[in-house]
């Protein structure tokens, strides 16, 4: 079963150049609808698993509170768009794009995910992150 899954992002690479994938774990390590947070080239990433399989991968800093928890968040739905609630002052962000609902001129900054076919789960992180 080969399946891959993203997280849009805007990509700042130029044209043509491969992104860095770094494993995080196996697919099966995440449960569904709970966070986990990896420490990715020495950034707090953190992951999800939704009942549907899918998966997401964002900045585990809260931007309101500055700690470092968003993989503890409640993972649910806000207009069909799957979101994390902060566990500190329960503001809510959306999974694929990072923009918080409350307060969209705030966002988290979201990461390529996927599912490889060893079944492990690989983010890719922007250049400025690479080491």
């Amino acid at each position: 079963m080969t399946t891959q899954m993203t997280t849009p992002t805007l990509d700042p690479r130029p044209a043509g150049t491969a992104p860095v994938w770094r494993d995080v774990c196996h697919y099966t390590d995440l449960i569904p609808e709970r966070g986990a947070c990896a420490l990715v080239a020495g950034v707090q990433v953190a992951v999800f698993r939704t009942f549907e399989g899918d998966l997401y991968a964002v900045g585990n800093l809260d931007p309101f509170s500055g700690a470092q928890v968003i993989s503890r968040g409640i993972l649910g739905t806000r207009g069909g768009a799957p979101t994390v609630a902060s566990p500190m002052y329960k503001q809510v962000f959306d999974l694929r794009t990072g923009v918080c609902l409350d307060d969209p001129g705030v966002a988290l900054p979201t990461f390529p995910i996927r599912r490889t076919a060893e079944d492990r789960v690989e983010v890719a992180l922007p250049d400025e992150h690479r080491s």
